[in-house]
C-alpha cells in the first residue's frame, strides 16, 4: 500500500480542478497546468480534494499511485502558492544580471554567458551574486537551475561557481608545500 498515495490533496480555496478523460488541469490565481494520467490509475475530484486510487493490485499500478497524486499535489501547490529557488555566484568577478528576456552571466570565460529564460518562469537578480528563479511548474524551476549551474559548478578547491542559497561544497586541501 502506498503511504503518500493513500491521502487525498487538498484543493484550496481560489483554484479549479478539472478532469476530462486522462487529462487533469489545474488553474490557479498564478497560472494553469495541465497532465496527461496513466491508465494505470483512477483519479477522481471530489467536492474540495482529488483522490488517487490504484487500478488493481499489480506492482505498476501501485508505483503510479503515490507518483500521480504528488504530481497533482505539486501542481495544485504551483498554480497557489508557486515555487521558488535561490542560487549563489562566488568567484572573483563572477555577476549575473537579467536583461529583458536573457540572463547573462559573467563566469569567468572570455564571453558572456547568455541563457534564455523559458517561458512561465521568472529570473530575478537582486544583487550581481544572486540569481532566484521562479515559477508555476516545480519541474521546471528545478530544471532551469541545473542549467544554469552547468555553465560553472562549484568547484572543491576555491569554491568558485553556481550553487543553491545554503548549499555546502565539500572542499579539498590544495597542494602541500
Amino acid at each position: 500500500m502506498s503511504r503518500v498515495g493513500k491521502y487525498p490533496v487538498p484543493i484550496p480555496a481560489g483554484v479549479q480542478v478539472a478532469l476530462a478523460g486522462d487529462r487533469i488541469t489545474v488553474t490557479g490565481k498564478l497560472g494553469e497546468l495541465a497532465l496527461t494520467l496513466t491508465d494505470k490509475v483512477d483519479t477522481t475530484v471530489e467536492s474540495d480534494k482529488v483522490v488517487v486510487a490504484p487500478r488493481g493490485a499489480s506492482a505498476p499500478a501501485r508505483m503510479m499511485w503515490g507518483t500521480t497524486r504528488a504530481l497533482v499535489a505539486s501542481m495544485i501547490r504551483g498554480v497557489s502558492q508557486g515555487y521558488s529557488k535561490s542560487m549563489e555566484i562566488t568567484g572573483t568577478g563572477y555577476r549575473a544580471a537579467v536583461n529583458g528576456d536573457t540572463l547573462v552571466m559573467n563566469l569567468g570565460f572570455s564571453h558572456d554567458v547568455n541563457f534564455k529564460i523559458p517561458k512561465g518562469i521568472k529570473i530575478s537578480c537582486e544583487k550581481p551574486t544572486s540569481i532566484k528563479v521562479e515559477g508555476v511548474d516545480k519541474r521546471l524551476v528545478g530544471q532551469v537551475c541545473a542549467e544554469i549551474r552547468t555553465w560553472r559548478p562549484p568547484e572543491p578547491y576555491k569554491g568558485k561557481g553556481v550553487k543553491f542559497e545554503g548549499e555546502q561544497i565539500l572542499r579539498k586541501e590544495g597542494k602541500k608545500k
